[in-house]
């Protein structure tokens, strides 16, 4: 074992912090900071780009080993589970994606699908649709009872937040469920000339972006913010996480931008394509 005079060891005690532990230090409050503002649910892929987009300079190694040193880390989506009831053997419509969930543009393709998360006062449930260009939610809901209106809201959010657009190219797209195949869901959509589209083999792949989007909500909002109160509660909380959703949290799918961002990147192209056509 060695062993250090009290002089040398006073020295190094009282010697200043070197350079890179200064670094480390500030990259540590900037860390968490968005961490914290992003639902305290990046890993250091999306905490690095996040840097990156806010000009910080800094590894993809040094993040993660920061991270480590200050005990936080990603978010682990679990398995989604189904919720929606499927409808009894009847005409449906077709399935026209076919599992191919992308789109050209905004208002082409959107998704729906329903979840449901455990509270103190008895489950609540949540439908979501989603528009697969950019993967923005542009309606949701809540409830403390899996009712047909409950879709119906969301969708009728959805219809709201793109009120003003073209939506006659629109293919909406869900599972067999009894909520999305109602008299006055499919009616909603017919007033807005939207194609109806319906999963053929009632299994999860047949709506998996929509899945997905339930599968990281739980994760992110749903477990990491637990327990909920009541369907009141996670309201509340779904309405934060859901703008945080659009606005804020960067996606791969996206290039590493959020939803409005790659939504506004496109409209400013159509303008600037129109512009050059003129």
């Amino acid at each position: 074992m060695l062993h250090f005079a009290p002089s040398v060891y006073y020295a190094y005690k009282s010697r200043p912090l070197s350079r890179r532990s200064v670094e480390d230090a500030e990259l540590k409050l900037l860390i968490m900071k968005i961490w914290e503002e992003n639902f305290r649910c990046y890993g250091a892929e999306k905490l690095w780009r996040q840097l990156q987009r806010d000009g910080v300079s800094a590894g993809r190694d040094r993040v993660a080993r920061l991270m480590r040193e200050l005990g936080i880390c990603g978010v682990v989506r679990g398995k989604p589970k189904r919720t929606t009831v499927p409808a009894r053997n009847q005409q449906r419509p077709e399935d026209l994606v076919r599992r191919h969930f992308q789109a050209p543009a905004p208002n082409r393709l959107w998704v729906a699908d329903i979840t449901y998360v455990r509270t103190q006062a008895g489950f609540a449930y949540v439908a979501f649709v989603i528009d697969a260009f950019a993967r923005m939610i542009v309606g949701w809901a809540v409830s403390a009872s899996l009712r047909a209106d409950l879709a119906l809201a969301a969708l009728e959010m959805a219809l709201f937040s793109r009120r003003g657009q073209d939506l006659s190219h629109l293919v909406h797209h869900s599972d067999r469920g009894v909520q999305y195949l109602s008299i006055r869901y499919t009616e909603r959509l017919a007033q807005e000339q939207a194609v109806i589209s319906v999963g053929s083999k009632g299994d999860s792949y047949d709506n998996a972006l929509a899945e997905t989007v339930n599968g990281l909500y739980k994760a992110e909002l749903v477990h990491n913010f637990g327990p909920w109160r009541d369907a009141a509660h996670l309201e509340r909380g779904t309405a934060a996480w859901a703008s945080w959703w659009g606005k804020g949290r960067l996606h791969s799918y996206c290039g590493w931008v959020p939803p409005a961002e790659a939504e506004a990147a496109f409209w400013a192209a159509q303008v600037g394509t129109y512009d050059k056509a003129a």
